[in-house]
């Protein structure tokens, strides 16, 4: 998998955030730019997966690509690269399985709409997968919430929630732990497995 570098690759940096006396955290800020992204261009959007690659790697490896971004070997930021589109014939948890990150990749990002309901409904969801996403889509009191959430090789976590109902920058989420399962498969992308160029990632 190729990093692409596309109009909405950014580089992130620490800045002021209203209402936190200390900077947010590259990974975070790199969160809130993709989620300022994704609000940006609507409801509806296919999964995006995202590589998150340090400047000085990327000075290194692909100077030219560094060069577009206008990197210089004075920050300390990290680049975020949009991956080629997810396959459709997999779900997003088998396709996380089949990633496999090399290790000049400092982490990455994933941006994602999901359905959700009240727990009171859950029991009337039918078994078979494909009719529960077409009973979920459909049923009044569902709603859809946007997720991008991203993690590095550290350790490091953040995550982002808006709720379509509640579309307002106000109502916007942000944390380490909002959505734990997800962030725990992509960390496994990132576990030690092929050693490959920085630029790839291989498909299991």
């Amino acid at each position: 998998m190729q990093l692409i570098e596309e109009e909405q690759g950014s580089r992130s940096g620490p800045r002021p955030k209203a209402g936190k006396m200390d900077p947010v955290t590259l990974l975070e800020e790199a969160v809130l730019d993709l989620e300022r992204h994704a609000a940006a261009a609507g409801w509806d959007a296919p999964p995006r997966l995202y590589a998150l690659v340090e400047s000085a790697e990327l000075l290194r490896r692909e100077p030219a690509l560094a060069e577009r971004f206008h990197l210089s070997e004075d920050e300390n930021t990290l680049v975020v690269l949009e991956q080629e589109a997810l396959p459709h014939s997999h779900s997003i948890e088998e396709a996380l399985a089949r990633i496999a990150w090399p290790p000049t990749v400092a982490g990455c990002a994933l941006v994602i709409e999901r359905i959700i309901l009240p727990p009171d409904v859950e029991e009337e969801m039918p078994e078979d997968e494909a009719a529960a996403l077409e009973w979920a889509a459909s049923h009044p009191r569902h709603d859809d919430v946007r997720i991008v959430v991203g993690v590095l090789r550290d350790g490091e976590r953040h995550s982002v929630l808006r709720v379509r109902r509640h579309d307002t920058d106000e109502e916007v989420l942000s944390g380490p732990d909002l959505v734990p399962a997800l962030a725990d498969q992509l960390a496994a992308t990132l576990e030690p497995d092929l050693p490959e160029e920085p630029e790839q990632a291989e498909r299991r």
